[in-house]
């Protein structure tokens, strides 16, 4: 069933429907499908092109909280969001700057 949504998800993605993708995680939940990785970066690639940054570190919390270890994509992918939202990542909570410091420096270190 995981498919099925994930496909759904990822089809409001490419046609900049954020809401109805959120609509769909959360369908998804009280359908008892939990989201897979694949839906939480499907869900932040929705938000992230229509700028909805906010949106976007919600469901990288999200993803955190449901033990789904958020990887670079989901990371660059809030960046991302952020940008089209203000046109800088500078002012990014300091609680995101951290992960994100985290996050490259773990990454570096390889």
């Amino acid at each position: 069933m995981s498919f099925s949504y994930n496909a759904g998800i990822s089809a409001c993605e490419k046609g900049k429907q954020w809401k109805r993708a959120l609509s769909l995680l959360k369908e998804m939940r009280e359908s008892w499908s939990e989201p897979t990785v694949i839906s939480y970066i499907a869900g932040i690639r929705a938000c992230e092109r229509c700028g909805q940054w906010w949106q976007a570190l919600s469901l990288l919390s999200e993803m955190r909280d449901n033990n789904w270890e958020p990887n670079g994509i989901s990371y660059d992918l809030v960046i991302t969001a952020y940008e089209r939202s203000s046109g800088d990542s500078a002012g990014f909570p300091g609680s995101v700057q951290t992960g994100l410091s985290r996050f490259r420096s773990s990454h570096e270190a390889l």
